[in-house]
């Protein structure tokens, strides 16, 4: 079990050294708001927030449509503040969807 906290531990340190390396400085708000990403591409792959199985691949995809999603609107220069309510607007609807079709299956 500690192994894990130690592996956990070793890519968290491998990602902040890649992150302040792109950013060629280190900043406090550097990571804001990753952590829904993470969130909203594994529910978009298909995972539930009410529990559940989801795989790696989907996890991948719903990865690589946040970033899809992520890099167009930087490219269309949308202001972070919209980017952030696309992104939160995106998971509940993900969210919904997957109540939604949950609802359907038990009845």
């Amino acid at each position: 079990m500690l192994y894990i906290f130690i592996i956990m531990g070793a890519l968290s340190a491998i990602a902040g050294i890649i992150l302040t390396s792109r950013l060629n400085a280190g900043t406090i708000s550097a990571g804001d708001m990753y952590e829904m990403d993470a969130i909203a591409s594994v529910v978009i792959g298909g995972t539930s927030l009410m529990g559940g199985v989801g795989t790696i691949v989907g996890s991948l995809l719903g990865a690589l449509i946040m970033t899809s999603i992520d890099n167009g609107m930087s490219m269309m220069n949308l202001a972070p503040f919209w980017q952030y309510i696309v992104k939160g607007l995106i998971l509940i609807l993900a969210v919904w969807l997957d109540i939604s079709s949950k609802k359907k299956n038990n009845a």
